[in-house]
């Protein structure tokens, strides 16, 4: 009988120099030592899991606003019983057409994969050629789509913060390397055109990520500066997220620069109130729509949300009228504040961070009230929450709840 190299002793005959898996048995004149098992050994696959790749090991949830029916539910409250000021949506809500529209979907079939009805009105909408534009399910998506095609490990990517988490998340993902220029509230959050361009020239970023307007800071872009450093660094990816761009009154869109390199992505969940339906869009040169349908999944955009978006784009004027309410809303929810002792940053927009001692425990005490608003701490601002304006009796309760 064969006897390995690693057994100490000769085996009897009786004896296998392996223990026997049904009576256990082992020889008392001889325990083999076995090498290390292989892969394939019963022993190693016992303790062998699936592992997920080395990106999500520390790669966390971002917070974002809204709260949850899950926290709604641990702290025993009522949606009825709760005011929203934490998430930046139109409080006005969608067009009336949009609800009709979505009564005649034909949830039977499967929804168009190029979105051909939404595009073609995006398309007239922007002046634009559909060639020039995604659909996607939410801003957040195509910044994920973005990433996926842009971006490789170790690629340099470049964020202007504080700002919307889901940029760096993603980024985290694909094992990038993140380079950062932060605004900071001593002049409230001003973007310093000479300080970025500078870091461009600096760290040659793959892709930049800029927000414009800002959340949660409400600042807007200089466009010129955009232009500049765009044509200052044509292998650079430039993606400009306008999601509320509808809410900042006069602002120019990026689009008007028509540059290679700069990606605009726009929202419908915001200023239309589809946050529930999930619907955004990409608009750029065709090239790099191109690169971002490659890796979108099919069917990402259900039929329901195609249709919202038709029918909201389809009435301009119900968009137009309660975007012009909530402005003077928010006029008069921020002189409030000020007239009461508090001193909430210059936005142009409905939303603003608002100074306070300690953000979490501002939260709470609002949540108990029934408000809730965003502690801005997951944006590196503890002192600092985030207030979207609503409509004028919902912005009573808030002055009323604040301390």
């Amino acid at each position: 009988m064969w006897n390995p190299p690693w057994a100490k002793a000769r085996p009897s005959r009786s004896c296998s120099p392996w223990p026997n898996p049904v009576t256990r048995c082992t020889c008392a004149r001889m325990m083999p030592t076995p090498p290390d098992p292989t892969p394939c050994h019963p022993a190693v696959m016992k303790k062998a899991v699936p592992r997920p790749r080395a990106a999500l090991r520390d790669l966390k949830p971002e917070p974002h606003g809204a709260i949850t029916p899950g926290e709604m539910e641990r702290l025993g409250l009522h949606p009825s019983a709760v005011l929203d000021f934490s998430a930046n949506i139109n409080p006005y809500g969608p067009s009336p057409s949009v609800r009709d529209a979505l009564t005649h979907i034909p949830i039977a079939r499967y929804p168009d994969p190029d979105a051909l009805a939404l595009r073609r009105v995006l398309a007239r909408h922007l002046s634009q050629s559909m060639e020039n534009i995604l659909v996607g399910n939410g801003v957040s998506e195509l910044i994920w789509l973005v990433v996926l095609a842009f971006v490789e490990p170790g690629d340099r990517a470049m964020v202007v913060e504080p700002t919307y988490g889901e940029y760096a998340r993603a980024l985290r993902l694909m094992a990038a390397t993140i380079v950062r220029w932060r605004a900071t509230p001593d002049d409230h959050f001003a973007i310093h055109p000479d300080a970025i361009a500078s870091r461009l020239n600096h760290e040659r970023p793959r892709v930049v990520f800029l927000c414009h307007p800002n959340n949660p800071t409400g600042q807007l872009l200089p466009l010129d500066a955009l232009a500049t450093w765009a044509d200052a660094h044509p292998a650079t990816l430039f993606v400009v997220d306008e999601a509320y761009l509808p809410f900042a009154p006069g602002a120019e869109s990026a689009l008007a620069l028509n540059r290679a390199n700069i990606l605009v992505l726009r929202s419908m969940t915001k200023a239309q109130a589809l946050a529930g339906l999930r619907l955004g869009f990409a608009v750029g040169p065709a090239p790099l729509i191109h690169a971002l349908r490659q890796v979108q999944p099919p069917w990402s955009v259900n039929a329901a949300a195609q249709a919202a978006g038709v029918a909201a784009l389809a009435d301009p004027a119900w968009l137009r009228a309660s975007l012009a309410r909530l402005q003077k809303d928010a006029q008069a929810l921020v002189q409030a504040l000020r007239a009461r002792g508090w001193a909430p940053h210059p936005s142009a927009t409905h939303f603003f961070l608002l100074p306070v001692e300690d953000a979490s425990t501002m939260r709470a005490q609002l949540l108990r009230r029934g408000i809730v608003v965003r502690d801005a701490t997951s944006f590196g601002l503890p002192t600092h929450i985030r207030i979207a304006a609503r409509t004028a009796a919902d912005n009573a309760r808030l002055l009323h709840a604040l301390p």
